[in-house]
């Protein structure tokens, strides 16, 4: 997914002082592009809180109809230094990127693209879909992996029960299921469901910061409620997480990770370290972008069915100054 503001901030982000009870995150909606864009609900990042563990951004989308809107057709776009995770609730997307994967993101199905050194890739709903409905999220590559080459990767958890939850483990380990795909820091990827009036107790590590984003329902973690698209953030240090659902069912994604000890500076989609590797990053997007699109660049080789590509905005006025 691109992030397709129209004049996106500049974001020098850090691990954010962790408060001990759950926090609410509530989504800003931003326009994913296009005359007809549908909005898409954003947690991450924010003001309050830039990271979980090196989850650096999160979009929520859906239900769209297809035959409405233009929210999933993404041209090529480019990403350096993180990894790009889809999962869908419904509908279908077909990936296409520069080190020449094809590939369908269905619901239920992880893809999860790193992006290291750069990579361009697109996405459109496919046209037996009607109806698309899920999250994009990013996480921050570490100082010591953020320019390995780009790969890509397909796995389909098996979905299993606790009690009368049923859960889907994408990424890392929980509750005795483990997923096989490779990440750079400890993480945490799943889909959880919840039957109206239940409560699912999970065993977590205790190092991770962890968040639950509501895709619908209505829950209770330590006594702090959440709804229909809120992100609650979750401190380190919780052996267990205990969430009660509402009068509703219960659809979230569980996020978490070991907390991300360095400052990422974040524009467009790209992450780097500083204004000018984001001024560099960019500068070499366009270059290859106005180039002959069937050559070799730092992106990658565009593939041949790409007719246009998504030039990147135009850089802000003021150079970025670092937290203190």
């Amino acid at each position: 997914m691109s992030n397709t503001e129209a004049r996106p901030d500049v974001v020098a982000c850090q691990p954010t002082a962790s408060t001990s009870a759950p926090e609410v995150l509530r989504p800003r909606m931003v326009p994913l592009g296009g005359p007809r864009a549908a909005p898409v609900r954003r947690t991450l990042p924010q003001r309050s809180r830039s990271l979980i563990g090196a989850w650096c951004f999160a979009d929520h989308y859906g239900p769209t109809d297809t035959s409405a809107s233009d929210t999933m057709n993404l041209p090529g776009h480019p990403h350096t230094g993180l990894q790009t995770v889809s999962w869908l609730f419904a509908g279908e997307l077909e990936h296409m990127d520069t080190i020449g994967t094809r590939s369908l993101v269905r619901a239920g199905e992880l893809n999860l693209m790193t992006g290291g050194r750069g990579i361009a890739h697109s996405e459109f709903a496919t046209p037996n879909t009607s109806v698309l409905h899920g999250v994009q999220l990013w996480v921050a590559l570490p100082e010591r992996d953020r320019f390995i080459e780009p790969r890509f990767e397909h796995y389909v958890p098996p979905p299993f029960t606790v009690g009368d939850a049923r859960i889907s483990v994408f990424l890392g380990s929980l509750m005795g299921s483990s997923s096989p795909v490779r990440t750079s820091t400890p993480l945490l990827g799943a889909e959880l469901n919840l039957v109206p009036g239940s409560t699912l107790g999970l065993d977590v590590d205790p190092t991770f910061e962890h968040g639950i984003l509501l895709d619908t329902g209505d829950v209770r973690v330590e006594g702090v409620p959440g709804t229909d698209g809120e992100l609650l953030y979750i401190p380190a240090g919780s052996r267990a997480l205990t969430i009660g659902a509402g009068d509703r069912p219960v659809r979230a994604v569980l996020l978490g990770g070991e907390p991300l000890d360095e400052r990422i500076v974040m524009w467009w989609n790209f992450i780097g370290r500083s204004h000018d590797e984001i001024v560099k990053f960019r500068s070499d997007w366009q270059a290859q972008a106005l180039a002959d699109h069937r050559e070799e660049g730092p992106y990658g080789r565009f593939p041949e069915e790409w007719n246009t590509v998504l030039p990147a905005p135009e850089m802000p006025n003021a150079h970025l100054k670092p937290r203190s």
